[in-house]
């Protein structure tokens, strides 16, 4: 039996691969706040010092913020949400105390979420997500991919609202820190393509800051933008920090969250983990790299 999408969506067409798409968006409005006075930074910081500002503004624990560093300005740049206040911003500076003139802070419209639905639906007990990849162990065993933070609103997987159609269970979670779930198929007469929106994925890796991707989700479809960070840090608040995650500037809204983050060629890059925004003014979207979760499990794409 082949999975149905249960949700239209228009102009993309019905299709059995299951996908998904994770967590929050961002419409990346770039109004950049001075972080210092240029005249008592220094005009380049070392590798350490970037590296020991990313930890002081992850130490301030301020939610609505995410954070990367741009080797092409030598900055650690800081999108901060409408949550953040200007005393939490001048919080985040004070961390990182002298070394704050390598900060670069850019305010951004929306706020961070995780967005509990999207892609090709797949349904828990209480909760609706997207299934990202199919993929499979070196023993043949199935599985599927999707995000870690679906998971908290239940293990059991169903390919139909009414759950009455069991995918699945979840084997691991990997949330928060990283943002993406293992779950074994137990139904074997689901079909389970290898496939993301007609796209045959071979293989998974890591893409270069500019590389062109494309997301695909149930409520947007499919859109595509570029790869502008890697190795960025987000924090949803509640304790919700993600690290490790590819910033791109494809756009997403509430009910794409899982769903595949991939190139044209067949390349598998990542799970959607959030951001905000939407698709008619834009936005910034945050993935997992879908590599950490096959290295960590020793599974493929195919």
């Amino acid at each position: 039996m082949r999975i149905k999408r249960t949700t239209p969506r228009s102009g993309i067409s019905r299709r059995t691969r299951l996908i998904a798409v994770s967590t929050g968006l961002v419409a990346a409005a770039a109004i950049a706040i001075p972080s210092a006075n240029a005249s008592e930074a220094p005009t380049t910081f070392s590798s350490a010092e970037l590296n020991s500002v990313s930890k002081s503004v992850l130490k301030a624990d301020i939610p609505g913020t995410a954070w990367a560093v741009d080797s092409k300005t030598n900055r650690v740049v800081v999108t901060v949400d409408n949550t953040v206040s200007q005393a939490e911003i001048a919080k985040i500076k004070q961390q990182a105390g002298a070394d704050a003139g390598a900060l670069t802070i850019k305010r951004t419209p929306g706020t961070f979420t995780k967005l509990i639905e999207g892609g090709d639906a797949i349904y828990t007990s209480t909760g609706r997500c997207s299934l990202g990849f199919n993929v499979r162990s070196s023993n043949g065993t199935e599985y599927f991919l999707t995000a870690g933070h679906c998971t908290k609103v239940g293990d059991i997987w169903y390919a139909n609202s009414a759950r009455t159609t069991v995918l699945g269970t979840t084997v691991s979670t990997g949330f928060p820190g990283d943002d993406y779930a293992i779950v074994r198929y137990t139904n074997s007469s689901i079909a389970k393509p290898g496939t993301a929106n007609g796209v045959d994925i071979t293989r998974a890796a890591t893409p270069s800051v500019g590389t062109t991707v494309i997301r695909d989700g149930s409520t947007t479809g499919a859109h595509s933008g570029r790869v502008t960070a890697l190795n960025a840090t987000v924090n949803y608040g509640g304790g919700h920090i993600v690290s490790g995650l590819i910033q791109t500037t494809v756009c997403a809204e509430p009910g794409d969250s899982g769903g595949p983050l991939y190139g044209s060629n067949g390349t598998a890059y990542g799970l959607t983990s959030g951001g905000s925004g939407n698709c008619s003014s834009g936005g910034t979207t945050f993935f997992q790299p879908v590599t950490k979760a096959l290295s960590d499990y020793g599974l493929s794409v195919y």
